[in-house]
């Protein structure tokens, strides 16, 4: 396993023994070097205290980013390029604070800075000689695909509350279980999330959500109450509690018309979330496109006792909106995914029964101001047709809802293509400057027809091509001479 390692890991861990400290690759490199994953980041730990290692990386000739050392005894060394943590040996206490220690202090055993950590797969090191040191038996939890905290559960979520969203994010990652003892012990722990920075919660959230197996883990974060807990935002010297995704309760066990939907809502939604690409904009979107369904004044019964949600889009995109900006989503991707959400009803209906109402609904988007140009507006259609698709895979029969799929990505293609043809902003319009500029024979002109010939686009009255532009331009300037004479 050591040889699979980048040659400046292998480097910093043989220059610290062969100055007398003991020096391992710890946690997450070696969970993923033994499941046979990309390793994203490798840690080092050692009982070299901070100021140690700077003495060892001088002698070596590494840089040194002293930031974190004075703190939690992690300095950063940059090894032929690399930026490689260097963490001493630790142990912690934890306070009020649900997530950073109050106290920490250095130990000389690995054995105890593995005691500290959340999980067993996470609890793992392996020195220069390969031997895996692996004390609560990380290794076959590996092997079963388990997620078992080192230790009480109970203890590792008071000492801090994140590692009940680290558990699910994890799950969904990798595709495990997570160990009865953890979702036991999360209910008892929720009060500690409240103690949680937004920032923190919303990375843990959106890690998961793009996550191959995100079903499973948003799955687990309803089931435990995580999504229904609090976290904190610290404004103006003052901290204020968050609601992290209530909304979504409400859709545990609602039922769904059978004609459309062989699962109730939420296990629609994680079914579809699973089925959508691996998109940060997508994958919220698909998570909150039915959250306005089961709410008063969107569900009914028909005379037949069959239930319906009509309406539920609009609901859903006012949710969402909210829900987002209380998450402090960043605005333009926010106004993206309740434009998602809000206009993915709007597609069957174009699609299955409206066909030519396609032509109208892209003209509408076009003046609507949602979107800077055609390429951004080629973009939502791209998407939208992702999300459309992913929601038809995790409805109705199997087989059936291939088909539909297809049909869905064939539309979704032909919208894309009436958006190329329909133009957003003036800039959009094919045409030669110097050209035009002939045409109207004043630049002054130009504006004032482009802005004429824009709407004229939109309206379907006029093609979007060099020849049909300067013809037009040729009708527009000879009326205005006209009208001037």
């Amino acid at each position: 396993m050591i040889s699979q390692m980048p040659p400046p890991i292998r480097l910093v861990i043989e220059t610290l023994e062969k100055e007398g400290y003991l020096a391992y690759v710890v946690g997450g490199a070696v969970r993923d070097l033994l499941g046979g994953r990309p390793v994203s980041d490798y840690d080092v730990s050692t009982d070299a205290w901070p100021e140690e290692v700077i003495c060892v990386a001088g002698r070596a000739g590494w840089r040194v980013i002293d930031q974190l050392g004075q703190n939690f005894g992690v300095v950063l060394v940059v090894v032929e390029g690399m930026p490689i943590e260097v963490a001493t040996f630790r142990g912690e206490q934890y306070g009020e604070d649900s997530h950073r220690p109050t106290e920490v202090w250095y130990s000389h055993e690995i054995i105890s800075d593995l005691a500290r950590r959340d999980f067993t797969i996470n609890a793992m090191a392996v020195g220069c000689n390969g031997d895996l040191i692996d004390p609560f038996g990380g290794q076959q939890d590996l092997a079963d695909g388990v997620i078992r905290a080192v230790g009480d559960a109970r203890v590792r979520f008071s000492e801090d509350a994140l590692r009940m969203f680290r558990a699910c994010r994890f799950a969904a990652q990798l595709g495990f279980r997570i160990d009865e003892t953890i979702l036991n012990a999360i209910p008892a722990q929720l009060g500690r999330a409240a103690g949680l920075s937004l920032e923190r919660v919303r990375d843990e959230l959106e890690k998961t959500l793009i996550a191959d197996y995100c079903d499973q883990g948003l799955g687990a974060m309803l089931e435990t109450g995580l999504l229904n807990a609090q976290c904190r935002i610290r404004e103006k010297g003052m901290y204020r509690q968050i609601p992290i995704l209530p909304e979504l309760q409400h859709l545990a066990n609602l039922p769904q018309e059978a004609k459309y939907h062989r699962l109730d809502a939420w296990k629609h939604t994680l079914a579809a979330m699973r089925s959508a690409k691996p998109d940060r904009m997508i994958r919220w979107a698909a998570l909150l496109h039915d959250i306005g369904k089961g709410l008063p004044g969107v569900r009914g019964i028909d005379d037949a006792g069959a239930v319906f949600d009509h309406g539920h889009e609009v609901a859903g995109a006012q949710l969402a909106q909210e829900i987002l900006e209380r998450l402090h989503m960043p605005k333009e991707m926010r106004d993206r995914i309740v434009w998602l959400v809000s206009r993915h009803m709007r597609f069957y209906f174009c699609l299955y029964r409206n066909p030519q109402a396609a032509s109208h609904w892209i003209r509408q988007e076009a003046r609507s101001k949602s979107f800077r140009d055609c390429k951004s507006m080629l973009e939502a259609f791209e998407q939208l047709t992702d999300l459309c698709t992913a929601d038809c895979l995790a409805s109705g029969a199997a087989d059936q809802a291939v088909q539909n799929a297809q049909a869905i990505v064939e539309f979704g293609a032909y919208l894309r293509k009436l958006v190329c043809d329909t133009p957003i902003h003036t800039r959009d319009i094919r045409y030669e400057a110097e050209e035009l500029l002939s045409i109207l024979g004043d630049r002054q002109m130009i504006g004032p027809f482009l802005q004429t010939a824009l709407h004229r686009l939109q309206d379907g009255e006029l093609r979007n091509d060099k020849e049909a532009i300067y013809a037009a331009a040729k009708k527009w300037i000879s009326r205005k001479l006209q009208k001037m004479d």
